[in-house]
């Protein structure tokens, strides 16, 4: 069983037991999180529903497992014939949280 969920502005296909990272979540670390915005859902017995835009009913129950800072990111900026050069960095905050169950019109899994 899988799903396609809306979470933070991106789509991400999650299954149970999962790790996913998502933007920053204000929740604390082992807070229960829910996902509403399901798009998509693939049950076991295989059949699949699709949703207009979601899915009614279903839900995505995921846990905080951590917060931490993305891989760090150079940004160079030069102009040629000027030497102007300028190096800056950036790391996003990220959040890693574990899908614990998909529920899909009343069906937990």
């Amino acid at each position: 069983m899988f799903a396609i969920i809306q979470a933070a502005g991106h789509q991400v296909r999650v299954e149970p037991g999962q790790h996913i990272d998502l933007d920053r979540l204000g929740a604390q670390t082992g807070a229960e999180v829910t996902f509403d915005q399901v798009l998509f859902v693939s049950r076991d017995d295989g059949s699949l529903v699709a949703g207009s835009p979601v899915v009614p009913g279903a839900r995505v129950v995921g846990v905080v497992d951590t917060h931490f800072r993305g891989p760090k990111i150079r940004v160079f900026r030069r102009k040629r014939r000027k030497g102007m050069r300028r190096t800056r960095g950036h790391r996003t905050d990220l959040t890693r949280v574990r899908i614990t169950e998909i529920t899909a019109n009343g069906d937990a899994n």
